[in-house]
């Protein structure tokens, strides 16, 4: 009897240490579907599409440059054409390489903005734990680090419709830090 008292003493012990409360979120449903983040990509199109007309009107500047040259390369002297096609090669690479500088710019700045948003994201989501007393946010994603969860669980379109209406202002999520 005492035995059994004890297993069961035991047994409500480890229920009772069990109380911690635990959720998921889709990080990639988070991030893709996040309000914020969608505007940030739609700017970054536009973006990158203005630079791509304008280095495209540039190329195509050289173009026609490269095609006069070559109608008229017949009547230069020697000493002419290979001081054009010095200064074609020229162009050509200092084209290459504002392109090349311009889009890596580009990408950077939009690397360090979407870094930004996803630490934004994560803040908001610790806060929401905290004010809503979960232990464990876990996150998971199309890599499938949670490969199962009781349903119920799934706090992802909880947290996403919080974050897209802006309940938790930035200063909440800093002032956390």
């Amino acid at each position: 009897m005492k035995k059994l008292l004890m297993v069961l003493s035991f047994g409500a012990l480890l229920a009772s240490c069990n109380n911690d409360k635990t959720a998921y979120v889709d990080t990639t449903v988070l991030i893709q579907e996040y309000s914020e983040m969608k505007e940030v990509e739609a700017d970054f199109t536009e973006r990158s599409e203005s630079l791509k007309k304008e280095l495209d009107s540039a190329a195509q500047g050289f173009q026609q440059e490269v095609m006069a040259f070559r109608e008229n390369a017949a009547t230069m002297s020697e000493a002419e054409r290979q001081a054009k096609q010095e200064e074609l090669m020229q162009k050509q690479q200092i084209l290459q390489q504002q392109q090349q500088m311009r889009s890596g710019q580009l990408r950077q700045e939009g690397d360090a903005v979407i870094d930004s948003l996803i630490t934004k994201v994560k803040d908001f989501v610790k806060v929401y734990g905290e004010e809503n007393d979960y232990t464990y946010i876990f996150g998971s994603n199309e890599s499938a680090n949670i490969m199962y969860a009781e349903e119920g669980l799934d706090i992802t379109q909880d947290i996403l419709k919080e974050l897209n209406e802006g309940k938790l202002s930035t200063s909440e999520v800093e002032a956390e830090e």
